[in-house]
């Protein structure tokens, strides 16, 4: 049996720090002017976590939202990284599928506002679980929390992106070549050796010249075509307060139009990874605890999705 791990500095918000701090006012007279039904006074709180694009809280006395937005200004990020315009894109396009999104409400990419790009949405209510053996829970409930993730990442697979006004959304394939030359390129721009956190890695120098010759026929496979999550995973969507039913997918900076089968497979990690390393239930009894197994959870998706 695991010991219950503290999740506590993931849970809540806390004062906006001095690195993500922007002039608040500046914000309200520009909602005020963009966001319909919008009066402040306004008050701003940070959500805890790690998240690469920040995420605050809006607070009025009427109604609150949620901001995320780019950690600063574009001539200081990495190419293509931190798109939060691509964010709203997507959860746009998704409103009114079986994919559960928050409305969006407005999108600033003027960064003499505050400082860098943004996009305002619905706050959503509900609960996001953190850890995935889901302690506290029957194990009929385990079983149903996880049928609702599978079924959501198999609706997400079966939207037609192009009738959402997302055929545009990524480059058609070459899915598995593009994203092994993107992250290899960052991985790069990172590791220039310039300080301690950016020194080479020898493994991951390896991995670059390892994954492009190794590549099995399925990841050519252009037929299969889909919009991607790209970090699906528990702690990315929230559920209803009090059933087993997804409210909100959350975090979609890494999405794009790809190979599902390459979504799927990263958020099937969780069956390999402890429960130390990334939140996983890698070595955990799932079958006692109502969880369903890898190859359970797999045949399920294939039934929903059509895949064999």
């Amino acid at each position: 049996m695991t010991q219950p791990q503290d999740f506590s500095s993931f849970i809540g918000t806390r004062a906006v720090s001095q690195q993500h701090s922007f002039d608040i006012d500046t914000l309200s007279a520009w909602l005020e002017k963009n966001l319909d039904g919008f009066k402040g006074p306004l008050t701003v709180e940070m959500f805890k976590g790690g998240q690469s694009n920040p995420t605050y809280k809006l607070l009025t006395p009427s109604r609150n939202y949620v901001m995320r937005a780019k950690p600063g200004p574009v001539a200081k990020l990495l190419p293509s990284a931190h798109a939060v315009e691509r964010e709203y894109k997507v959860m746009k396009g998704l409103a009114g599928t079986d994919v559960p999104v928050p409305q969006m409400h407005c999108l600033c990419e003027d960064e003499s506002i505050i400082g860098r790009a943004f996009y305002v949405m619905e706050c959503m209510e509900g609960r996001v679980l953190w850890d995935q053996s889901l302690p506290g829970f029957s194990n009929a409930e385990r079983g149903a929390y996880y049928d609702e993730m599978n079924r959501v990442i198999a609706a997400l697979h079966t939207v037609d992106f192009a009738a959402r006004g997302l055929a545009d959304f990524g480059k058609p394939g070459n899915y598995f070549e593009r994203q092994i030359g993107r992250w290899s390129k960052q991985y790069k721009a990172s590791a220039d050796g310039a300080g301690e956190l950016s020194q080479p890695i020898d493994a991951m120098e390896r991995l670059i010249d390892w994954l492009p010759t190794h590549m099995p026929a399925t990841a050519r496979d252009e037929s299969k075509v889909s919009i991607v999550h790209g970090d699906y995973r528990l702690d990315n969507v929230m559920f209803h307060a009090t059933e087993p039913r997804i409210v909100a997918v959350l975090d979609w900076e890494l999405s794009t139009l790809g190979h599902p089968l390459a979504d799927f497979s990263y958020h099937c990690m969780s069956w390999h990874m402890p429960p130390t390393t990334g939140r996983g239930i890698g070595g955990v009894d799932v079958a006692s605890l109502g969880i369903p197994t890898e190859r359970q959870y797999i045949a399920r998706y294939c039934e929903r999705t059509g895949i064999s």
